[in-house]
């Protein structure tokens, strides 16, 4: 009998998600795999189409061919041997990926929760045995699985020169935030904010609750009982704090971008808010910043980028940068113990370059170090979960025209990307913590509230 597909992943499949698998595997020639059951075919013939139909992920898997019942959380179909090859020579999260991004492998149903259930999946012993291994090798042969890896998607980064010089930093920052702002626009809404909101209930809006956000982060700088102070907004992306900061607390406001296309579109949303005369918008570095002084500093969702090795000149820039009792708000994603996303990751071939997430309490240090005295930190994990779930949910409402913006390969890249991430927020794999500091005045006075309640 020849070799299905299904026979030929069989033992692999039983070492990865063990005997019985939380979701439903679909192969190309019509083979299903479900746990130790594989079947010959699905009804109406096998698989085909272009991909997920209308865009979304959406329904069940398909069920009626004596796989089990279809009660899990989706499918997953192999759609080419090209998804096989690709995870032979890359048998990690890169393979799996690029087989994703390339449509070579699709996901019906409920992608975080499918990425859930294989992630909860109980393993085998990890021994594939020899008679495993050469089923498989032998099914994988009959099915020409085997021979030379496809290239990686042009979606993947190739960053080049040294790790954090500004020329890399510029590249890594084009790579994900130059992909064009009515991509931006689709997914973020029309507040146009890349950071996790803050939902004060649960009927709250993601643009009510991006608003929330920045207003604590107002109240937290104090620019509520300053009016006319000066901030600057590092990473300020298209603007979004420092028309806020303007507008409702009368703040002078210099944002510093690395991106030209948010830097673009942030100077027309200043000017079409009429207020010019109050915000500035820079393509610069922050490290190009020294000589200019500041009441207040905001840093959301820029740490990221500055990795471990940088920390301290980060903090001691920005340290620099702040009169006496002025102070900084470092709004950033962290990992327990921290994470470098080394080059074997999706997130570094595909989103974040270079990016780095560090543990609440390094960074505490760093500041520390820097000279800064920290006065309050908050986490809002369970917040950003919610906010990358609406960004998800905004990113399959508008899939047809996210497509036609970025193309499909891209548009695969942040489905994947964004429902990894709202596994990780709700599993607690990795936070966000505002961390609230201070530049002390020679004689120790900080000019803090007495409490919290004033900015909470």
């Amino acid at each position: 009998m020849a070799a299905t597909a299904a026979d030929a992943f069989d033992p692999l499949l039983r070492l990865a998600v063990g005997e019985r698998s939380p979701v439903r595997f679909e192969f190309w020639d019509g083979s299903v795999w479900r746990g130790g059951i594989s079947g010959g075919g699905i009804s109406g013939g096998g698989i085909s189409g272009g991909g997920i139909s209308g865009g979304g992920i959406s329904g069940g898997g398909i069920s009626g061919d004596g796989s089990g019942p279809d009660d899990g959380p989706g499918t997953v179909r192999v759609r080419s041997p090209d998804a096989a090859r690709r995870i032979m020579w890359s048998p990690d999260e890169v393979g799996l990926g690029r087989a994703y991004v390339a449509g070579d492998l699709d996901v019906t149903g409920d992608l975080p929760g499918v990425l859930r259930a294989l992630q909860q999946a109980p393993r085998s012993d990890g021994r594939l045995g020899w008679a495993g291994a050469w089923s498989a090798l032998r099914a994988a042969r009959q099915l020409g699985v085997l021979g030379r890896p496809p290239a990686p998607p042009p979606e993947e980064a190739r960053p080049r020169g040294w790790r954090h010089s500004r020329r890399r930093d510029a590249q890594a920052i084009s790579h994900h935030y130059d992909v064009g702002n009515e991509f931006y626009r689709l997914l973020l809404g029309p507040s146009l904010t890349y950071s996790c909101a803050r939902f004060t209930r649960a009927s709250t809006t993601l643009e009510d609750a991006q608003t929330a956000k920045y207003e604590l982060i107002c109240r937290k700088l104090g620019l509520h009982q300053h009016p006319g102070s000066r901030l600057l907004d590092v990473g300020c992306g298209w603007g979004g704090m420092a028309l806020h900061a303007a507008a409702t607390h009368g703040a002078s406001v210099v944002g510093v971008t690395l991106s030209e296309a948010q830097a673009a579109l942030a100077r027309k949303r200043v000017a079409e808010a009429g207020l010019a005369a109050s915000v500035e918008i820079r393509r610069q570095d922050y490290r190009d910043l020294a000589g200019e002084t500041f009441d207040a500093i905001s840093s959301i969702g820029m740490f990221e980028h500055v990795g471990a090795e940088n920390a301290a000149r980060y903090f001691e820039t920005l340290h620099g940068l702040l009169r006496p009792r002025g102070r900084l708000l470092n709004h950033a994603i962290s990992s327990p113990g921290g994470s470098r996303l080394g080059s074997r990751t999706f997130i570094y071939r595909y989103v974040f370059p270079d990016g780095e997430l560090l543990d609440v309490a390094d960074t505490v240090r760093a500041e520390e170090r820097a000279g800064f005295e920290v006065r309050d930190v908050e986490s809002l994990r369970e917040h950003y979960e919610r906010t990358v779930r609406a960004w998800l949910s905004n990113l399959e409402d508008g899939w047809r025209r996210a497509v036609a913006l970025v193309g499909e390969a891209r548009a695969r890249v942040w489905r994947l990307y964004l429902a990894g991430s709202a596994l990780g927020f709700a599993d607690g794999g990795i936070s966000v913590h505002q961390i609230l500091s201070v530049v002390p005045a020679p004689g120790g006075e900080a000019g803090m509230p007495a409490t919290r309640r004033d900015f909470s």
